[in-house]
């Protein structure tokens, strides 16, 4: 899908098959006994919050958590051409009826998020479930360029989906697009958010990946942190 950017294009695309079943079970298996409310990142501090704009609940895997952890970020690094390095460890999400995430953009505009790689360049979305209804990843905003890629939209599609482009769920399936314009300027719309889910569950894992390294100053600041903790010797 291309979308008009600005005065450059945007550019949107929909992989196919792009994870095995094999390997979307695996990702859920991993994240089961470990998810937790979902939070945003305020808008001026960074600072991740609870809001009734999300939902869901999540967990982000370590990065090179086992071979096939390993397998699924080295292609998407093939595919996106985009370094291993300059992506966040994967989340996996799940929504449960009647969870959704609000239209919401996901570059930064806090300077906290931005020491770390600076703008979340691309977003890669990856369907690890079918879902019976609802679910789908919508674009409010966009304008599709070519007549060719009009989507028309039956009662199979949700209320939420039908205002703007949008994707379905699909096991396996992964949906890519790039927050930052071809002339290196934000693209607000890129504006996105996951339809309430009507009948069914939805897994997926998302993938945030930054204009430049994201591992180094992230470890930088753990490293920081973990020495400000207080001594633990001595206390029973």
């Amino acid at each position: 899908m291309l979308l008009n950017c600005g005065e450059s294009i945007h550019m949107t695309f929909l992989y196919k098959g792009f994870l095995s079943e094999k390997e979307c079970d695996h990702l859920i298996n991993l994240a089961r006994g470990y998810l937790q409310k979902s939070l945003v990142a305020e808008g001026q501090t960074g600072i991740n919050i609870v809001s009734k704009d999300r939902t869901s609940s999540g967990m982000f895997l370590t990065k090179a958590e086992d071979e096939i952890v390993t397998d699924i970020e080295a292609r998407i690094a093939t595919w996106t051409f985009l370094p291993v390095e300059n992506g966040e460890p994967i989340q996996v999400l799940r929504y449960e009826q009647g969870q959704k995430y609000d239209p919401h953009l996901d570059f930064f505009g806090d300077k906290y998020n931005l020491q770390f790689g600076g703008h979340r360049v691309a977003t890669m979305l990856m369907y690890l479930s079918n879902v019976e209804k609802g679910g789908e990843t919508v674009f409010p905003m966009a304008e599709v360029s070519f007549s060719s890629l009009s989507q028309p939209k039956d009662d199979s599609w949700s209320k939420c989906a039908k205002m703007g482009y949008a994707v379905k769920p699909v096991k396996g399936d992964a949906l890519l697009f790039f927050n930052i314009c071809l002339n290196a300027t934000v693209d607000s719309k890129t504006l996105h958010g996951s339809c309430p889910v009507i009948d069914g569950e939805k897994w997926s894992a998302t993938k945030w990946i930054h204009a430049s390294n994201f591992d180094i100053p992230y470890k930088k600041l753990r490293r920081i942190l973990v020495t400000k903790l207080p001594s633990q010797s001595g206390e029973g």
